[in-house]
């Protein structure tokens, strides 16, 4: 497999492409505008590797987007760049429609000039796998699930984006017949996760002593995905899924964001039991809800697992644990996060 990464200094990109790295017959190029949830740190071990390569570039670039794509000659396009925390999305919505909207235009646009250029054995195996997530859906009740049947109903003005480039990527396979497959996943989590989202800001909150922000009364429920899984699930959807299909990718493991806490605290007071006997479970502060914070996600993946055979090889204890003992033995990895990208501060208020 040759394979284009997009997003891949970004959290699932970089275990995409570690992943590809280290597989026989395979070459990866990460491409990669390098914003400020990028790090190319991230990517341990792949840098080393003659199956890996980089280029720095924006995926609205039309012209370098071409040269990436005729020079390199993928089989397969991973798209993962966007911009995708909802509380950014709330304040500043503009880079989240240029590179969710307009880019993934940019990058269909540009995999289709390509595709048509093909050999037919060529056209025949490549796929373009859009990566998006199960907030297009919107909020569920107390019971049921996603799937991929389920109406759109994006919530936020990060949703709203992916919703509009999965309804691109899929119009861009009917319309013009170019392989598209899109993948929609439930909250990810795992090594090397920029400390603005839940678990890693947690993890590194608590370590440091300082308060640990929860939403409302911390009852909202997400199902919890362990990043290793997803990526199993992504290189069998490129490599065995059916073109014109969404997959959804969930690890059948909901917890109220309290829990997730809770658990993340009693794992740091296990591994590192803080002085004077205190939990660090004293620090959490509950604090004004997110705007428009859906109540409850819940993926459905029985097609995944059914029509290729998918499952995800970790519960969501398992995975928390080696995420935990991952940050506590990588500081070396997210202290410079900390000292000057991202000290941890709330998002998402419009002053």
């Amino acid at each position: 497999m040759r394979a284009v990464v997009t997003g891949g200094a970004g959290f699932i990109g970089s275990a995409v492409c570690r992943r590809l790295a280290r597989t026989p017959g395979c070459q990866v190029l990460n491409f990669d505008k390098l914003t400020y949830a990028a790090n190319l740190s991230s990517l341990d071990g792949a840098e080393a590797s003659p199956a890996y390569s980089f280029v720095k570039g924006d995926i609205c670039d039309r012209v370098l987007v071409d040269e990436v794509l005729t020079g390199f000659r993928p089989d397969v396009v991973f798209h993962l760049a966007a911009e995708s925390h909802v509380d950014r999305s709330i304040t500043g919505s503009a880079p989240f429609v240029q590179t969710n909207v307009v880019g993934t235009h940019t990058l269909l646009e540009a995999a289709l000039a390509y595709w048509e250029k093909l050999s037919e054995d060529a056209r025949e195996r490549f796929r373009f796998l859009h990566v998006s997530t199960d907030e297009v859906y919107g909020s569920l009740g107390s019971t049921g699930l996603f799937t991929e049947e389920t109406r759109y109903a994006p919530r936020s003005p990060y949703a709203a984006t992916k919703a509009a480039s999965d309804f691109m990527a899929s119009a861009w396979h009917h319309t013009h017949g170019l392989p598209v497959l899109v993948s929609s996943c439930s909250n990810n989590y795992g090594p090397f996760q920029f400390p603005e989202k839940l678990i890693p800001m947690v993890i590194l909150n608590a370590l440091e002593g300082k308060p640990i922000p929860v939403y409302g009364d911390g009852s909202n429920v997400r199902d919890w995905l362990f990043v290793e899984d997803h990526v199993d699930a992504l290189l069998l959807i490129a490599t065995q899924g059916r073109a014109g299909e969404t997959y959804n990718v969930g690890g059948r493991n909901e917890r109220t964001n309290l829990q997730v806490v809770r658990a993340i605290c009693g794992l740091l007071d296990e591994f590192a039991p803080p002085a004077g006997g205190a939990s660090r479970r004293d620090l959490v502060n509950f604090v004004t809800d997110r705007p428009g914070h859906d109540r409850r996600y819940a993926i459905d993946a029985t097609k995944l697992e059914s029509e290729l055979g998918w499952r995800a090889r970790h519960t969501f204890d398992a995975g928390l644990r080696k995420t935990v003992r991952w940050y506590l033995d990588r500081a070396d990895w997210w202290r410079p996060i900390r000292e000057g990208r991202f000290a941890g501060e709330r998002l998402g208020l419009r002053r």
